[in-house]
């Protein structure tokens, strides 16, 4: 497909996305899967983390996107996570197409979910388009990288789709993480404002000293089977993936390197690794930031993953639904446009303040040409559901689904669709704290996404 016609496929999805909510498909044929993986190291140089963190200097190991087509419900349905901060706006719709394209099927059967590393690429092509017309602002994601990004995704996916294998049964288990995942938000004045952060790491006595906190202390595994041969293995667990960052030296961190232990481990079986609602959690209780403390860490969540996966029980594939919902929360009030402009435009202002703005007014560009919306969805197979949510959602919304669902297996991938930044819950608004002052959304994006929710779990 020549790069005039994918632009106007990219185009032509995105608009019919417009119409479509709470797709459902149950009709089941036999299932079958193909896995693929792909590079998406950023080369030498390229920005890191939007631009406003140390660039590539070096790599401590490669970052992954790795996947499946999953074959049998309707047309194919991929599910891909990515070993980057972010992909914003139009580069999340751009990777969604790609790999549609390369599957057979449409970008609203397509689930792209970044884990957050932040000594990664923050993608979005539309600040990159702002802050190229500074003249004087780093990158947020070179062009160029970009592209070849999307055209390994699409040769991968071809290449997977040469060794489907057939899917007989679906697995799930879980297990608690010993000492990773703590709230970020838990020194509070009386009347609950945030007082102070623990952040990805910490060294204030008083802040680690403090519960953990409101967190989901699982690790959820979900696999796919052939018989008693495991094909696929989903990880999921809600965390800020930060042991420490900033040196310019790109790694997958500590969820990445448990991944890519047990992918060792068993090299015949796709391991994916998904980061849940972490926007208010991170492992800032247990890590002082030192290099010391990453292998503890990555040793913590492999230990849940084989945990996880030791209390697998499998079933035989019965029904599956593969959902949809839409949504395009307005931007928060109270700044403009134009007021935006001249914050990016100020030379005097820091590199990340320059930056970050051009994210916030790419969203509010997108909010104002009315697409294209966000897209939630959920693969439901026998008593399992795979949620897929935007942004850095707070944790809440991943207690909340499973709320919704008590008696089936609910598993959350966060981290979709960046364009909102954060989103925490209608109740912290008031609260500030960091978060909330880089949310990008009115409070009332809470409800539009509960509602969301609401449509492709209960269906399912």
């Amino acid at each position: 497909m020549t790069q005039h016609n994918r632009r106007g496929f990219l185009q032509a999805t995105a608009a019919g996305l417009l119409a479509q909510s709470a797709v459902a498909e149950s009709r089941v044929t036999e299932l079958s899967i193909s896995p693929f993986r792909f590079d998406v190291t950023p080369p030498m140089g390229h920005s890191l983390c939007g631009g406003w963190i140390k660039p590539v200097e070096a790599v401590d190991d490669a970052l992954e996107a790795i996947g499946f087509v999953l074959h049998g419900v309707g047309q194919p349905i991929v599910i891909c996570a990515v070993d980057w901060t972010g992909l914003l706006n139009e580069a999340h719709v751009s990777w969604r197409a790609a790999l549609a394209e390369a599957a057979g099927t449409t970008p609203d059967r397509v689930a792209v979910q970044c884990v957050h590393q932040h000594n990664a690429p923050f993608a979005c092509l539309d600040a990159e388009r702002i802050v190229l017309k500074q003249g004087d602002l780093p990158h947020i994601v070179e062009l160029d990288f970009f592209r070849t990004c999307l055209e390994r995704g699409r040769k991968a996916v071809a290449n997977g789709l040469k060794k489907t294998r057939r899917v007989t049964h679906i697995g799930s288990g879980k297990a608690m993480v010993d000492k990773v995942a703590s709230n970020r938000r838990v020194s509070r004045s009386p009347d609950g404002k945030v007082l102070a952060m623990r952040g990805s790491a910490s060294r204030d006595a008083k802040l680690i000293a403090l519960p953990e906190g409101v967190i989901d202390p699982y690790l959820r595994t979900i696999a796919f089977y052939d018989k008693d041969t495991k094909l696929a293995a989903c990880h999921y667990y809600a965390t800020h993936p930060m042991s420490y960052y900033g040196d310019g030296r790109v790694t997958s961190d500590f969820t990445g390197l448990a991944r890519k232990q047990r992918q060792r481990e068993e090299p015949g079986c796709t391991h994916i690794y998904f980061t849940g609602c972490a926007g208010n959690i991170s492992a800032g209780k247990y890590n002082d930031g030192s290099k010391e403390v990453r292998p503890s860490l990555t040793q913590r969540i492999h230990a849940g993953m084989i945990a996880a996966e030791k209390a697998i029980v499998r079933d035989t594939i019965g029904d599956a639904k593969w959902l949809t919902s839409e949504m395009l929360p307005p931007p928060l009030a109270g700044i403009t446009a134009e007021q935006m402009e001249r914050t990016i435009a100020n030379k005097t202002n820091s590199v990340a303040n320059r930056n970050r703005t051009s994210y916030q007014l790419a969203w509010m560009r997108r909010h104002a040409a009315k697409q294209p919306p966000i897209v939630l969805s959920a693969l439901h197979i026998n008593d399992v559901s795979m949620l897929h949510l935007p942004a850095e959602s707070f944790v809440e919304y991943q207690l909340r689904a499973q709320e919704l669902q008590p008696k089936r297996f609910v598993a959350t991938a966060a981290y979709g669709d960046g364009g909102p930044w954060y989103i925490p819950t209608k109740e912290e608004y008031p609260n500030g704290g960091y978060e909330v002052s880089v949310a990008f959304c009115d409070p009332e994006i809470d409800a539009t996404m509960t509602a969301g929710m609401k449509t492709i779990l209960n269906a399912g």
